[in-house]
């Protein structure tokens, strides 16, 4: 059953040929039973008591098509029942009295939750190895770093842990995971998904999106996760654009005339031969179904990393101020008075990556230094969009190339180099910074560091709400391929 995707599934639940506690089951026992660590926790009763719930819906004929498939939630989401860590000491056993608004979305339409994936602590960081609770393991060598900060859903997807899993994308963290695990995962435009309980790191980035083994998977799943949320004050009304979907309806729509804008900037010094080869090899593969190349030019990429980690870091330090010790989280067991009480409760409960964010978020807001750094930055932000709309509609109608400059690096090789860390995420974080839709889809693989062979993604960039076009053009390369339904050994 794990092999199967998430519309072979719903189909078997309907037809009554598997039963939802069976599926949940199933699950429950591959996810105890590995040793990725992708899985923080996990409460079999919480998780049996839904599938029932499920399986009654099914019998009455009041189901819909994600009714009793399993899903596990990176935990960015708050969920009631669970713990809500965010990958940190600081809110180790903080559990929500509330549902994130994406994790009441998928419980109306009658999921049931595996419980809470691993993630890079408060979603900072590019490998999974900055969550207080351990690195994970990428499913396909496990001497490699699955992506971050969403690698614990990346990996549990990989692995088939669960066939569909919630993340975050704030830099890329939907995006590289998903490229540096062999599976498929998306980005939404900006303010589609709701941030309401999801824990911030930088409100002006986060973004909902969910991954799955395939573009039709994340089509289904893309349907209940959209829509306008009054709790969250970034999120885009109807009138926007704003609108409920169906995600599935263009995945069989041809491709023929379709403009493919590459990017000269993602295809220069410091991008690895063997992710290149691979990249090239998908686009021949979508010249074959009838689309065109074209030459593009996206020239402030290489401001996006200076930006990003300006306007990211920033944000972050407004955001976690409010774990001070008081109200919830990680509070100091010795201190003088409050503010050493605040002092000690920050510095033991945050780990190394989020401090660093945290001054430098802080240094740049500070009297003196806004206007030279931070004001600078939004000014290149939006100049990094106009690039975006240059191209968009006037040259191409997606832009494509690869997700990272290499394949997923060993665990620890750059622990101790945060910049080599920021620089894995060039290709995707000025995606981000202009708020447009971009998923990853697997499309080969290149040579490990030392270990083998480990997973290649294409990127795919579309226009603002593009999402349904970008699920159609996976979704044909997917049918002309198989790279989405390979598996690492052992699975």
């Amino acid at each position: 059953m794990h092999t199967k995707t998430i519309e072979q599934l719903s189909a078997l639940l309907h037809a009554k040929q598997i039963s939802a506690t069976e599926l949940t089951t199933h699950f429950l026992q591959r996810a105890k039973a590995s040793e990725l660590n992708a899985f923080l926790q996990v409460d079999e009763a919480l998780s049996l008591e839904q599938a029932k719930a499920a399986d009654a819906r099914l019998a009455s004929g009041n189901a819909g098509p994600l009714t009793g498939i399993p899903i596990a939630h990176k935990d960015i989401f708050v969920t009631r029942g669970w713990r809500s860590t965010a990958g940190s000491k600081m809110l180790s056993n903080y559990v929500s009295p509330f549902d994130a608004t994406v994790v009441d979305k998928f419980n109306h339409a009658g999921m049931v939750t595996l419980g809470k994936l691993n993630c890079d602590e408060f979603a900072m960081g590019s490998s999974n190895e900055n969550s207080a609770f351990g690195a994970v393991k990428n499913p396909w060598d496990t001497l490699a770093v699955p992506g971050g900060s969403s690698g614990g859903s990346a990996a549990a997807i990989a692995a088939r842990l669960a066939p569909a899993a919630t993340a975050t994308d704030t830099g890329g963290s939907i995006r590289q995971p998903a490229a540096f695990c062999g599976v498929t995962g998306i980005k939404p435009t900006y303010g589609r998904v709701s941030r309401f309980g999801m824990i911030a790191f930088a409100s002006s980035l986060d973004q909902g999106g969910p991954i799955a083994q395939s573009a039709q998977d994340c089509a289904m799943l893309l349907n209940e996760m959209v829509g306008f949320d009054p709790r969250d004050a970034t999120s885009l009304t109807a009138e926007q654009g704003n609108v409920r979907e169906d995600f599935t309806r263009d995945l069989n729509a041809p491709l023929k005339g379709l403009r493919i804008g590459l990017p000269k900037e993602y295809f220069g010094e410091g991008l690895a031969a063997d992710v290149e080869q691979a990249v090239r090899a998908a686009l021949d593969e979508f010249v074959k179904l009838g689309a065109t190349l074209v030459d593009i030019s996206l020239p402030k990429t290489a401001m996006s990393i200076p930006v990003y980690y300006i306007i990211a870091p920033a944000e972050a330090s407004s955001n976690l101020s409010r774990f001070d010790g008081v109200r919830y989280g990680h509070r100091a067991s010795g201190y003088k008075d409050l503010e050493d009480m605040y002092r000690k409760s920050r510095a033991e409960g945050f780990g190394p990556e989020v401090q660093r964010r945290i001054l430098v978020g802080t240094y740049v807001l500070c009297h003196g230094y806004y206007d030279a750094y931070y004001l600078q930055a939004q000014k290149i932000r939006r100049l990094i969009a106009d690039d975006f709309q240059a191209a968009l509609g006037n040259s191409c109608d997606v832009i494509m190339g690869p997700v990272a400059p290499s394949v997923a690096w060993d665990l620890g090789d750059k622990t101790n180099d945060p910049v080599a860390n920021y620089l894995a995420d060039i290709f995707t974080l000025s995606t981000s910074l202009a708020g447009l839709p971009g998923m990853s889809i697997p499309c080969g693989f290149g040579q490990g560091e030392k270990n083998g062979k480990r997973p290649v993604g294409l990127q795919i960039i579309g226009n603002y709400f593009a999402e349904a076009k970008l699920l159609n053009i996976a979704h044909q390369y997917q049918l002309a391929t198989d790279w989405h339904t390979r598996a690492p050994a052992g699975i």
